[in-house]
């Protein structure tokens, strides 16, 4: 294939990618635009191919059919709690896999171009391996979810960042894919991923997902610098920009800086005020009673009702209100969950309809008028402690202010603290009610109570 056909062919593939970003940044396309982006991406890998001298097509297709049924695998078997730590494995194949693209066109000839961009193809490639790694031990448990930090941790960062340059500086004076001072790169790097995100607490993990999402994409376009590739350096470049657009969003909804996240500066937990108090628990029957009568009725779902898989009984209870002339919401949270987009992903599958979607600044003035807010396993958005506790770690947290509504149910398996590990003084309100057990039972009972 000819360069003027392989290019022309890179070119529709960066429009498709384009396109299909523009697509993804709406419910109502995001499917759409998954596809095109996919379409895009056949495109530009069908186009290599055909455009390099393949030592063995064996090989490529066999690696190829495993892959996809891999991921076809994934995508069907992989349970919606898990899809969080999925991203993060995801996140760490791609930088993994720019780390070992990026070292393996040194051996292929060794420019000082070259071996700049391979330089910064393994940095931020073993970076974000190692850091998506962390990540999914937190999301998964596997580690613990609180943040880990030691005296003098942000010191012994910077003299590994530092050393990374200096390993970097000394690789590029005589570079060489067998170079020590390269394998001293890699070693590094992937310890200071690890570094990175190991002193990050629970509830800033879906920013840390963002960032290393971002992360991923910048390894791939320095990949394609180091092996001359136009729709590889693209490709990275939209992923790397979405990302860090993405993160900042996210950090402005906790109220954290972008500085602080790249230099681990929050990951530094506080010792939040214990709270105690008397709950009020409830039952299906008197829950229902109040809904009955409730004119508006606000959810608000968190990973409490991923685990259960209780969106598509909400949605049934949501019809069944709707049918009885109550107003009903949807209050999503940036960060609620596990991930970007957590929840919308969730109520998306269970065909809620998008225009009752709210986002948090746009239900928190309504919240007052609110007769009902039904919180669904979510703890850390709706803890009053972000508005009032100095001591909390997450104090300055904008939070949905559920606690403002006329009746508040809380429907969760016991009073225990959500994924940051800080306690919630919501539970304990005089206008609050914990309906206890199984989300999806929960509701599943109150839908019975309204069909009865």
């Amino acid at each position: 294939m000819s360069s003027i056909v392989t290019n022309s062919a890179y070119v529709v593939s960066a429009i498709l990618f384009i396109l299909g970003l523009k697509l993804l940044s709406s419910p109502a396309t995001a499917r759409r635009g998954n596809v095109i982006s996919s379409v895009g991406m056949l495109i530009a890998v069908v186009a290599t191919l055909l455009s390099e001298q393949i030592l063995d097509w064996q090989w490529i297709l066999m690696f190829g059919a495993i892959g996809a049924l891999i991921g076809a695998l994934a995508a069907r078997l992989v349970a919606m709690t898990s899809l969080p730590e999925m991203v993060a494995v995801f996140n760490g194949f791609g930088g993994g896999a720019s780390l070992l693209v990026g070292w393996a066109a040194l051996f292929d000839g060794v420019s000082l171009v070259s071996a700049i961009a391979a330089s910064f193809s393994v940095l931020i490639g073993g970076l974000t391996f190692s850091g998506s790694a962390i990540a999914y031990g937190k999301l998964s448990e596997v580690l613990t979810s609180r943040a880990l930090v030691f005296a003098g941790q942000r010191y012994f960062n910077a003299a590994l960042l530092a050393g990374l340059l200096a390993c970097a500086a000394l690789f590029l004076m005589e570079p060489s894919p067998t170079s020590v001072f390269l394998y001293a790169l890699v070693g590094l790097a992937l310890l200071l991923g690890c570094m990175a995100v190991i002193p990050i607490g629970g509830a800033d993990m879906p920013v840390v997902i963002s960032l290393l999402n971002s992360y991923s994409g910048l390894a791939a376009c320095a990949a394609g610098f180091t092996i001359n590739n136009n729709i590889l350096i693209v490709a990275g470049a939209l992923v790397g920009a979405a990302g860090i657009i993405l993160t900042n969003i996210m950090c402005k909804a906790m109220n954290r800086s972008l500085a602080n996240v790249l230099f681990s500066g929050f990951g530094a937990a506080k010792s939040a005020s214990k709270v105690t108090g008397e709950a009020n628990p409830i039952s299906a029957a008197d829950a229902y009673l109040i809904l009955e009568a409730a004119s508006s009725v606000v959810f608000v779902p968190g990973y409490g009702m991923a685990v259960a898989q209780a969106q598509h009984v909400v949605r049934e209870l949501s019809d069944l209100m709707e049918g009885n002339s109550t107003e009903v919401s949807f209050a999503i949270h940036p960060v609620a969950g596990r991930m970007p987009g957590h929840m919308n992903v969730l109520l998306a599958e269970a065909n809620v309809p998008y225009d009752q979607l709210m986002e948090m600044d746009d239900i928190n003035p309504r919240m007052g008028s609110v007769d009902v807010a039904v919180v669904l396993g979510a703890n850390d958005v709706v803890n009053p402690a972000a508005r009032s506790d100095q001591d909390s770690p997450i104090y300055g947290m904008p939070i949905i202010n559920v606690d403002k509504a006329k009746v508040v149910f809380v429907l969760k398996r016991s009073l225990g603290s959500g994924f940051s590990g800080v306690d919630n003084p919501l539970f304990f309100g005089s206008n609050t009610r914990m309906l206890f057990g199984d989300a999806k039972e929960s509701i599943s009972a109150l839908v019975a109570e309204f069909s009865s």
